[in-house]
């Protein structure tokens, strides 16, 4: 029971301290495989949109911790904001994950590795999931749909970067790109949807 209160005090304090994001910044700086996830400082090009998969399930619980018991893998906190092209922070956008488990199986019958929730007063939100798996034809990836509230829903996903499978992937796209910190446990990821409103 302590040793749970402890990850949980942990993954709170990444999520909502902006460590998570100030460590991610640092490595982008030095990380030269990947472009910088849409920014207020860049053209405010809207995330661009991709395909739902065959696996998506709707009424996936309101959660922000996609791990639970039975599920292996490799721990990452994915972060980030929801903006609009002029970027403002958008508060209450719905955010819905889902993605393979890390032997490269979507859970079809249930909500394993699936979950929505909103995004804060100023449009972050937090992810504690696993690094998903390859499965034939496809690279590693997160499907993501991000809502701004009454607004068009955008359907994309997430990509990693220096996976050699990226060249492979007919879907794959550079702008989907998420900025990721291997070296602690949990891993980081970091990625700022930028959505017209």
């Amino acid at each position: 029971m302590r040793a749970r209160s402890v990850n949980l005090r942990r993954r709170d304090f990444l999520c909502r301290s902006g460590a998570a994001s100030a460590a991610l910044l640092l490595s982008m700086e030095t990380a030269q495989a990947a472009e910088p996830t849409p920014a207020c400082a860049d053209d405010h090009h809207a995330t661009p949109r991709q395909t739902a998969g065959p696996f998506f399930l709707p009424n996936s619980p309101e959660r922000t911790m996609l791990v639970e018991q039975g599920i292996a893998g490799t721990r990452i906190v994915l972060t980030g904001r929801v903006i609009s092209v002029r970027c403002q922070p958008i508060p209450g956008a719905l955010l819905d994950f889902w993605h393979a488990d890390d032997a490269g199986q979507y859970d079809i019958d249930g909500f394993r590795l699936r979950g929505h929730q909103f995004a804060d007063s100023d449009g972050r939100y937090c992810l504690e999931t696993i690094v998903p798996g390859l499965y034939p034809g496809r690279t590693r990836h997160f499907h993501v749909s991000v809502q701004a509230p009454n607004r068009p829903v955008l359907v994309t996903q997430l990509y990693f970067p220096r996976e050699p499978q990226n060249t492979r992937d007919g879907l794959f796209d550079r702008r989907l790109l998420m900025s990721t910190d291997e070296s602690g446990k949990p891993e980081m990821a970091h990625f700022d949807f930028v959505i017209v409103t």
